[in-house]
């Protein structure tokens, strides 16, 4: 380490005598006053670590080199995947760097399009973002969400499509929840909360989300109540109405627990009531659509890597339900139904397959995809004979055709033009032996020509929780990572829902060391494979990988030369206290049960950190905006890692502001942090890059 980085001096954090009991078990909690964003105290705090992290950040030679490499490479134009209400298209574009991208709409495809909605003129910075859409099903209205510097509250606003012009209609305290349009076009059902707290509203836990219609023109106040249930204060819900629209489809979730129950309410019938179809919490089901009586669902009953099943509402007992499409050895992923088929999209070994089944479940084909990686999109209409699709590798930008159910073809819709030649580039997928002896899958993306000599730096990254895949993705900062001499590397650990809910259900509460043993040995074949060495190895994750970064870190700071714990839950015994970390139970479990709490404090990245000892070299990333994972959870282990660091590697904290979770974060701050990131690890993994 350079003279800078050995006589770096962190601010002197307070301690306060706060010890709370649980179980039988006192454990201290020095720094609880940094949950208090808002306190002066804590902005001083914050401040005075951001003026340490970026004066040290600032001062690395290569970080002007890598900006300018990463704002070239990130100047291309961006689509996503066209679809369709009515008689028109719509999809989003970006120039390259605009912060936030635009949405557009055509009549045909080969007219001009026309703006419909362009975010970056709704703020100076880009952090008011477009964090939901709702399209009218005659194309008409168009119902959406805006987020103001990355919080997860939303104000819907309706817009008319035909002139662009904003209605009065103003809707607040929406969180979790989309809208979908009643069939006369006149309004549409979407879920709130009650107002919040003004002050406290991006720390208070959020409880009682109510299903409400809102009519076009009508104050919110005259909203109509559809369902709630004051008896359950930790139920969602979710409307969907159906293609045909003559049914409400409810879905209510109960916090991250993929398990769900199915309600239902007739639209053609006034005054119908809300019908309970599945009323136990025992399995996820996903509403496909419907033909008569019969209610087709995509679910994980009795088959965790899913399957299609009808059942008739006019005979819902569990012996009358039907499978369509049954459980196979590959993850069923999603489920559409175009040109009176189902268009299935599942996972083999992390990578895209598509299948096509007529509408009694049997095989017709395996839609030809342009090679290995992600495939995402075949949205429509039941009658539907054209749709899109986006495809995605660790090297191939995503590129959308135009799929025809009909003839079975492909065709280029939109490529986008990246500065930068792919054949460079080589993509392995290895399966590695966990601890227990699991076989694990994990990607290995680098230049052509890499030496396994042990010195590659390598960027470790993976999530492993809430069932989510992490699957073939280009990404511009992880090119120039590899542009500059790196290796990047993205093993699928339990916890995910790569190879569907059993594999979710190994990584979760008592068994969550399962996730932390899967990154570990991900790490210990990347050294015995020589692809690495533990002074060139950095891991990283967001949020439930910020907390897998935090616990591999304590549990082995000897095994990594760097950590980047990004927006991470790194308090597990105080998760539940703040916004929606309550719904994180059903993966984590909770501090009140005496099990499962002593799980959660043996990994508990706060709580696990020893005096005097050396730990990797650490860039914590969050933003003061966000009210996913609560901030409080960086601002606390960051104090308490500086006080028991002994080594000589930096430990830093970059706190961004006017900024959230991550999503509709603006394109400038997300070059920043990238470069930032970048920069702390040519000089912390102690390289000089190729760049």
């Amino acid at each position: 380490m350079s003279n800078s980085d050995q006589s770096l001096r962190y601010p002197d954090t307070r301690k306060i005598e706060q010890t709370d009991t649980y179980h039988g078990a006192a454990i201290a909690d020095p720094y609880r006053w940094l949950e208090d964003p808002d306190s002066d105290e804590t902005k001083a705090w914050v401040e005075a670590q951001n003026q340490i992290t970026f004066g040290y950040l600032q001062q690395i030679p290569v970080r002007e080199a890598i900006q300018k490499r990463l704002t070239q490479l990130w100047d291309y134009e961006k689509y996503s995947v066209p679809f369709k209400e009515g008689n028109r298209y719509f999809y989003f574009k970006n120039d390259g760097l605009q912060n936030q991208s635009v949405l557009y709409t055509l009549n045909a495809l080969d007219d001009e399009p026309r703006v419909l909605l362009d975010p970056n003129k709704l703020s100076d910075d880009g952090t008011v973002a477009l964090s939901g859409l709702s399209i009218s099903e005659d194309g008409a209205w168009m119902a959406y969400g805006l987020s103001t510097s990355g919080s997860d509250w939303q104000e819907w606003r309706v817009r008319t499509i035909e002139t662009g012009e904003d209605t009065s209609d103003r809707l607040q305290w929406i969180k979790f929840s989309g809208a979908s349009w009643t069939h006369d076009h006149k309004g549409f059902f979407y879920s709130r909360y009650d107002e919040p707290n003004e002050k406290t509203k991006l720390e208070d836990a959020n409880y009682f989300q109510k299903l409400y219609y809102h009519r076009l023109g009508a104050n919110q106040a005259e909203d109509v109540l559809i369902y709630d249930r004051p008896d359950h204060k930790d139920w969602g819900f979710q409307g969907g109405v159906s293609e045909d629209g003559q049914y409400l489809i409810v879905s209510v979730w109960l916090g991250t627990d993929p398990r769900n129950l199915v309600f239902y309410k007739d639209l053609a019938t006034p005054d119908a009531p809300v019908v309970e179809l599945i009323g136990d919490f025992e399995a996820s089901f996903s509403f496909v659509d419907r033909d008569n009586n019969v209610f087709w669902f995509q679910t994980d009953l009795d088959a965790p890597r899913g399957r299609v099943i009808a059942i008739d509402v006019t005979q819902p007992d569990r012996p009358n339900w039907q499978e369509v499409i049954p459980e196979s050895a590959e993850t069923l992923e999603s489920v559409g139904l175009l040109n009176q088929q189902f268009v299935v999209s599942y996972l083999k070994d992390a990578r895209s397959e598509v299948k096509m089944f007529d509408l009694q479940g049997t095989f017709i084909r395996d839609v030809a995809l342009p090679g290995i990686g992600s495939a995402g999109g075949f949205d429509g209409k039941r009658d539907d004979t054209e749709t899109f699709y986006s495809f995605t590798s660790f090297t191939a930008p995503p590129t959308i055709y135009r799929y025809s159910l009909v003839t079975d073809e492909s065709t280029l819709f939109r490529q986008p033009q990246v500065d930068f030649n792919p054949d460079d580039y080589e993509t392995r997928q290895v399966f590695y032996s966990s601890k227990d002896g699991t076989q694990v899958p994990m990607f290995i993306t680098h230049k052509k020509g890499l030496k396994l000599d042990g010195t590659n730096p390598t960027y470790l990254y993976a999530y492993g929780g809430f069932g989510i895949s992490l699957t073939p993705s280009f990404s511009v900062g992880n090119l120039v990572w590899m542009e500059l001499g790196g290796v990047f590397a993205l093993p699928n650990l339990r916890g995910g829902g790569e190879y569907g809910e059993d594999w979710h259900q190994a990584g979760t509460k008592l068994k969550k060391q399962n996730v932390f043993d899967d990154f570990i040995a991900a790490g210990e074949w990347l050294i015995a494979n020589g692809y690495t060495s533990s002074s060139k190895l950095a891991i990283a994750g967001g949020s439930n990988g910020g907390l897998l970064v935090g616990a591999c870190m304590t549990q082995r700071p000897d095994l990594f030369a760097a950590a980047l714990p990004a927006v991470g839950v790194l308090d597990m015994l105080r998760f539940h206290k703040f916004t929606i970390g309550w719904a994180w139970m059903s993966e984590y479990g909770s501090p009140e049960d005496p099990e499962e709490f002593k799980a959660l404090y043996a990994y508990s990245p706060l709580h696990q950190l020893k005096s005097e000892t050396a730990y990797p070299a650490t860039l914590i990333t969050t933003a003061d905006h966000d009210d996913r994972v609560v901030p409080a959870h960086s601002f606390k282990f960051a104090a308490a890692l500086q006080a028991a660091h002994s080594g000589s590697h930096p430990v830093l904290i970059r706190i961004e502001t006017k900024a959230g979770h991550g999503a509709g974060k603006p394109t400038a701050k997300v070059i920043e942090e990238i470069v930032d990131k970048w920069a702390f690890l040519v000089k912390t993994l102690d390289f000089s890059p190729t760049l």
